[in-house]
């Protein structure tokens, strides 16, 4: 397990307060999308292909912050787009960790290494780094040659300057999992603090042809989890189960809202119906019993850590999750 002991406290005390203020929605990680602009173009992503009219517009410093502070979650994600390519992103990361949030910078790696002097390690602060498999794999669905190299080499010299790194794997058709088995073998090698998976969402804007169904996406899980033994994941022993289809969750978009450029995304971080002036509107008037699998034809397929990882959280709450997490928290 590699998330922080003081993340772990941290989001312990807030789900209580949470629990015993009867709040029955709420965040727990807020997506925040400083600019959709990006050096890539990968073959999964729908952000630069949904936005690809306004990749001119950004948050500014002060609606950064006082998103997170509406919100109030516990963690941050800065994403985009590719968030290095933000002019101020050094001064929205420090103003969020200066308000208590533990903040997940999200990276393609290309820039990182050189932005480095910008941050101060803290156990507050980590660099999630993209990786959706090894050398030839990563680089063709990134669409550039070298860009794995490169991500290594940032993770290499982000270790040795003192900052915690973390990596996202997004699973699709095709993926071989032994290459991801050796992949996760080769990111703990580099001392990764720890590791998440996911299944590519189905954009519409993208093409559905490198896209798993659900019953794909679990037989595939399977086959990557087994022998996962000395893996660090960042993803919660339940959601790992459901990924294998041992269990079922219920969707929790609201668990994950989205702060963009255009507004607070509705419903959730994959679906765009529309965009609230709010995070009060956002919770407010979205009709949030309309979506997930079984009720919108969009999420048919969806087993994202987006839509379904808070839920996983919130059922750690029972005494068996909470042995479980115990054990979680603890293992090395």
């Amino acid at each position: 397990m590699g998330i922080p002991p003081q993340q772990m406290a941290r989001l312990g005390h807030y789900l209580l307060t949470k629990k015993l203020q009867g709040e029955e929605r709420f965040p727990l990680v807020l997506m925040l999308e400083l600019t959709h602009r990006c050096n890539l173009a990968c073959a999964g992503c729908g952000r630069i292909r949904e936005h690809r009219d306004t990749l001119d517009q950004t948050l500014s410093v002060e609606e950064c912050l006082a998103s997170a502070a509406e919100a109030d979650a516990p963690v941050v994600a800065v994403s985009g787009g590719e968030p290095l390519l933000h002019p101020h992103v050094r001064e929205i990361v420090s103003g969020l960790i200066a308000q208590g949030r533990f903040v997940y910078l999200c990276t393609n790696g290309l820039l990182l290494a050189r932005s480095l002097p910008l941050f101060t390690p803290s156990p507050y602060l980590s660099f999630n780094v993209h990786l959706d498999g090894l050398a030839a794999t990563h680089d063709r669905l990134a669409g550039r040659q070298g860009v794995f190299a490169r991500a290594i080499a940032a993770i290499e010299a982000a270790r040795q300057a003192g900052f915690r790194v973390c990596t996202n794997t997004t699973v699709y058709k095709g993926t071989d999992p032994d290459e991801i088995h050796r992949l996760l073998r080769l990111l703990m090698a580099h001392q990764v603090d720890g590791v998440l998976l996911s299944p590519a969402f189905s954009y519409q804007a993208v093409p559905d042809e490198i896209f798993l169904s659900r019953a794909e996406a679990r037989r595939l899980f399977r086959a990557i989890l087994t022998n996962s033994r000395g893996i660090k994941f960042y993803n919660t022993p339940p959601y790992l189960a459901f990924l294998k289809g041992e269990q079922e969750l219920p969707c929790t978009p609201w668990g994950n809202p989205t702060r963009t450029p255009q507004g607070w995304k509705r419903p959730c971080y994959l679906l765009t119906d529309g965009y609230s002036p709010s995070f009060r509107a956002l919770m407010a008037e979205t009709e949030w019993e309309r979506y997930g699998p079984g009720r919108d034809p969009r999420c048919t397929d969806c087993l994202v850590h987006s839509g379904f990882e808070a839920s996983a959280v919130l059922s750690m709450s029972r005494p068996a999750e909470l042995i479980r997490a115990l054990r979680w928290s603890l293992s090395p």
